[in-house]
């Protein structure tokens, strides 16, 4: 059996029990089927266009002088001379020099959030589950232009997945991303909310050049994020994917309810019966993800939203 088909084979071995669907892949095998269709209709990817070719059929500004011959020009001061072209300067009598093109392979590399606030949802999947779905049309759409994929998964243990080509490293990528995630015991002790550091390592380990993707709800930014995340862009080519659930946006009439604080462990109970207190709710979330919006602009990082809800990715992705 192919070595794709056995991984899809292994994602239909969902366990049984009353605990199947706390422990279940946050994609089902039927789901992953249709993604792969989503991202076999998206032009271009969503953060750097490339073309459909093989290896070394892109131009770099990054990259040194390439293995390609391009063409011959006339050779003029200054030029090294270990590019003269000697057959042309002997056939047309006037010094000309080899033109090489730069190349590279793109790099794509998809940051997965698998906090505890992405641990959430409302409307038919958590946050971390959607974003695991982003993470699979990303990461087939770079596998179908023969890009060079890796991944880090953001959790309470971080994980990286080390740069690879072709369909095979994108299901391996997907797999990880869409581990069971069940809740976190105690978020507020267990889970490492060092997001600075993170995203310095990004800027020491990732190729100039590269497509990042940070796919996240970005609960976590502060101010002292920006000057990082505008390095980042200064030297790649960022997008961040803000994954936010309806009932963040609006929250909706249950009565009284006590809230968990999936990031500090605190709780507050809150009528919501009070058509007050959810317009209060709502409008101090709209300005949190007017303020995300505006640090993200700031730091020169391209933004789109996407709601845990939605199916079709490849409009919101393609116009993004």
């Amino acid at each position: 059996m192919p070595a794709g088909l056995k991984r899809l084979a292994r994602w239909r071995a969902q366990p049984d029990g009353p605990d199947a669907a706390v422990h279940a892949p946050l994609i089902a095998a039927a789901d992953l089927a249709a993604l792969a269709a989503q991202a076999g209709l998206l032009a271009t990817l969503p953060v750097r266009e490339v073309h459909d070719h093989h290896a070394g059929d892109w131009a770099s500004r990054w990259l040194g002088r390439g293995l390609d011959f391009e063409e011959s020009r006339l050779y003029s001061p200054g030029d090294d001379i270990r590019d003269m072209d000697w057959r042309t300067t002997a056939r047309t009598g006037r010094a000309h020099l080899k033109i090489y093109r730069e190349e590279r392979q793109p790099t794509v590399h998809l940051v997965v959030d698998r906090g505890a606030t992405m641990r959430f949802g409302t409307r038919k999947r958590l946050k971390v589950a959607q974003a695991a779905r982003v993470a699979a049309v990303l990461a087939f759409a770079a596998a179908g232009r023969n890009g060079v994929i890796g991944a880090t998964l953001w959790d309470v243990q971080d994980q990286e997945l080390p740069a690879r080509h072709g369909r095979l490293a994108a299901l391996a990528l997907i797999e990880q991303a869409a581990a069971p995630c069940p809740p976190l015991t105690d978020p507020a002790s267990t889970e490492p909310l060092h997001h600075a550091d993170r995203l310095a390592a990004l800027e020491a380990s990732l190729p100039r050049g590269a497509q990042l993707a940070l796919i996240s709800d970005f609960n976590w930014l502060t101010a002292e994020h920006e000057p990082l995340l505008a390095r980042l862009a200064a030297r790649f080519e960022v997008w961040a994917i803000q994954v936010v659930d309806a009932a963040e946006r609006a929250l909706p009439d249950m009565g009284l309810v006590r809230f968990h604080d999936m990031a500090s462990g605190q709780g507050v109970w809150l009528d919501t019966a009070q058509a007050s207190a959810r317009r209060a709710c709502q409008s101090a979330m709209a300005r949190r993800l007017d303020a995300q919006a505006a640090s993200l602009a700031r730091a020169g990082v391209r933004h789109l939203r996407v709601g845990s809800e939605a199916d079709d990715l490849v409009a919101l992705l393609a116009h993004g």
